[in-house]
């Protein structure tokens, strides 16, 4: 169990997050508010709503009822849209995010109401910017296809109706959802497309729940990142080759318990894989679903794994290093981010943490 000091510290500590899903990473109480504005079936009270709509924090791993907290009838408006993403991009803010690649399913915001799928993106762009500003956040933002949402034609012509928007903003396209039953390979033609039009970058949930040789068919589909990759423990070769190309994983220790894609914390491979060299980069995943914050599982690994400031420094430099954005982009990414790590160390007053 994590002390109010150890808590405390790792909230204040400048973090860079490749992944995390708006979806799983909503303001409750402004969900609550929409839900109840739109009439919909849920609790009349917070307390209520929270325990319906979060996973149970200390419960045992559940895979089907962690994906059951995920909904999508949320809206009744675009306002609605638009309310829900500014106000929980705000609340990143609790977590002294320094730096985020925000990835969001346009999907899981328009198929309710059958909204302009580009339309969506667009606010979703526009809110986010707007409550990144008002923090001091920068953001960047990755469009994710879920497996077993939608079919592969549908998700060609879905990614060549995003690419009219244009948007800077958006550097990269994720992968996500059921690997079991949707393998890599289902999505060749997408991401063939996404490689030879060089705008975006691709990462692909992979070696979660699957074999290594998931990991293996994303990298053969120019995944730059791998969203978990839990399973490249089992793969020395793998390790070696992620090394060798910089290519990172996105790890997520409480998510991974949760799901029970990886039960025992202690042994996780975030772990092992950074002492090895591969890189590797701390993420939250979905901190509101949950019931979590990315400031937690960063005392998970500095619990578990004897991690040190150094090492967290170390992380989230691979994840500048790592993330879509331009090479002129990272260097001024991370000028910043030493800044704000020093600023960070010159006023910790915790000497009995391990800072120093």
């Amino acid at each position: 169990m994590q002390t109010a000091e150890t808590k405390n510290l790792w909230s204040k500590f400048p973090k860079i997050e490749l992944h995390r899903h708006l979806e799983g990473a909503f303001d409750l109480k402004t969900l609550f508010r929409i839900a109840r504005k739109n009439k919909l079936d849920v609790p009349v009270d917070f307390p209520s709503f929270k325990n319906e709509f979060q996973f149970p924090k200390d419960s045992d791993p559940d895979f089907h009822l962690f994906l059951s907290k995920f909904k999508n009838n949320w809206y009744r408006s675009l306002e609605d849209v638009y309310t829900i993403t500014y106000e929980s991009v705000k609340s990143f803010k609790k977590d002294n995010l320094f730096y985020i690649e925000l990835r969001f399913n346009p999907e899981s915001f328009a198929i309710f109401n059958n909204f302009d799928r580009a339309e969506v993106t667009s606010l979703v762009l526009e809110a986010g910017n707007k409550a990144a500003l008002e923090i001091g956040l920068k953001i960047k933002y990755l469009i994710t296809f879920n497996r077993g949402q939608r079919d592969l034609d549908y998700f060609l012509s879905l990614y060549e109706k995003l690419l009219t928007i244009n948007k800077p903003e958006i550097v990269g396209v994720d992968l996500a959802g059921d690997e079991v039953n949707y393998p890599v390979k289902q999505f060749t033609k997408l991401f063939t497309a996404v490689n030879q039009d060089r705008r975006y970058k691709a990462t692909i949930h992979a070696g979660e729940v699957t074999p290594s040789s998931e990991i293996w068919e994303a990298i053969k589909l120019h995944a730059a990142r791998i969203g978990h990759g839990t399973t490249t423990i089992q793969d020395p070769k793998l390790q070696d080759y992620l090394t060798d190309n910089r290519i990172a994983l996105e790890q997520c220790i409480t998510s991974n318990y949760q799901t029970g894609s990886w039960r025992d914390s202690k042994t996780h491979p975030m772990n092992p894989l950074y002492h090895k060299g591969v890189p590797v980069t701390i993420n939250s995943d979905d901190p509101t679903i949950q019931n979590t914050e990315l400031s937690e599982d960063y005392g998970k690994a500095e619990k578990l794994f004897g991690f040190t400031f150094d090492d967290f420094v170390n992380l989230n430099l691979t994840a500048i290093q790592t993330s879509f954005i331009t090479s002129s982009e990272k260097e001024t990414l991370q000028n910043g981010y030493l800044e704000a790590v020093g600023d960070f160390k010159e006023n910790a007053a915790q000497p009995k943490l391990p800072i120093y």
